[in-house]
């Protein structure tokens, strides 16, 4: 690819806000963060509490471990007032 055309699909991309929820006893949270960020776009932590994702582009659930050690540590985060916010976010095609 020439210079020009780097230039050119560099100026067409956008800058992509980036939420990535945050479960208490998360543990590659930050790990998504620093993802995003090296890839230039921006991310912010989204508490499983909140109800509203701060109109991001993008929506990460880390993996590991949502509540810790609980058992069915994923139903117990669904339950999460976030976790609405997140399903409507996909519903809209996000």
């Amino acid at each position: 690819m020439s210079q020009s055309s780097n230039s050119n699909v560099e100026s067409a991309c956008q800058r992509l806000q980036f939420g990535v929820v945050q479960f208490p006893g998360s543990n590659s949270d930050q790990d998504c963060i620093h993802a995003v960020e090296s890839m230039g776009h921006e991310a912010h932590y989204i508490w499983h509490k909140d109800t509203d994702l701060g109109g991001v582009h993008a929506v990460l659930v880390p993996g590991g471990f949502s509540y810790g050690d609980y058992l069915r540590a994923g139903a117990i985060a669904r339950l999460s007032p976030v976790m609405h916010a997140v399903a409507q976010f996909a519903e809209a095609g996000g």
